[in-house]
């Protein structure tokens, strides 16, 4: 595998279920390092692209490349394995268990999954302070507020020492003040570390924390580039306002 192939690459992804076609020839890709963000209105595909990303879904068509190397095909731990990891739309912690437990399961299984990755692992505590959580340790997770369960969703995420981060809608339920928590931990701790891809409907955290953005209409790519000609383009407010 080269050097330089993207973290990530979407050639021609599409997926089907019957005579639905929810996605069409779907093009994405991010290097290494950087921060994606991929957009659209309900309805878009979005969700059943990251179900095929992350091989949930096998795509009908097309290939979706790990640092050069195939995955279509690959089952969801045989990718989380090869480095990508993702959360979800919906919390999926242990709700009955303490946020440090939350973490030491995840290390724990890393160190069954991902056994050959190099690279020395983050204690429990590196990860909560690194998400901002560091005092809440103790609590049960039930008892913390929903932004603070999502960043302890990420944290859980980078306990398995991830290559590509994949978060699925991370600000959904989100107040202001917790999305802007969640954009200041992206910009300030993330950004580096690994190589992120964003799923998400709040236009103004992928302004803020995005290098790229892919927007999904009718599950078919109508727009890729920076964050500030996206917001600019015609298509992507027609998608999203019904006009121009």
């Amino acid at each position: 595998m080269s050097s330089m192939s993207p973290a990530l690459k979407l050639a021609g992804v599409s997926k089907s279920f019957g005579n639905l076609t929810v996605l069409k020839n779907v093009n994405f890709s991010i290097e290494k390092g950087q921060s994606g963000a991929i957009i659209g209105p309900n309805g878009a595909g979005k969700t059943t692209l990251v179900n095929v990303i992350s091989g949930v879904f096998r795509p009908s068509g097309g290939s979706i490349h790990l640092d050069g190397e195939n995955i279509v095909g690959f089952d969801p731990h045989q990718i989380a394995r090869k480095g990508l990891v993702r959360t979800y739309q919906i919390t999926s912690l242990f709700l009955d268990m303490t946020v440090r437990e939350n973490v030491e399961i995840a290390l724990i299984a890393r160190r069954m999954y991902r056994h050959a990755v190099s690279g020395k692992s983050a204690s429990v505590e590196e990860l909560l302070d690194l998400i901002g959580i560091g005092s809440l340790g103790d609590r049960l997770v039930h008892e913390l507020s929903h932004g603070d369960q999502r960043l302890l969703e990420v944290g859980v995420a980078l306990a398995f020492n991830p290559e590509i981060l994949l978060l699925d809608e991370p600000t959904a339920g989100m107040s202001p003040a917790e999305t802007e928590r969640f954009i200041n931990l992206v910009n300030a701790k993330l950004r580096g570390r690994c190589t992120m891809v964003l799923i998400e409907h709040d236009m103004e955290v992928v302004m803020r924390t995005a290098d790229r953005v892919c927007v999904l209409a009718g599950g078919a790519v109508i727009a890729e580039d920076v964050p500030e000609r996206i917001g600019d383009n015609q298509f992507v407010r027609e998608a999203y306002l019904g006009h121009s």
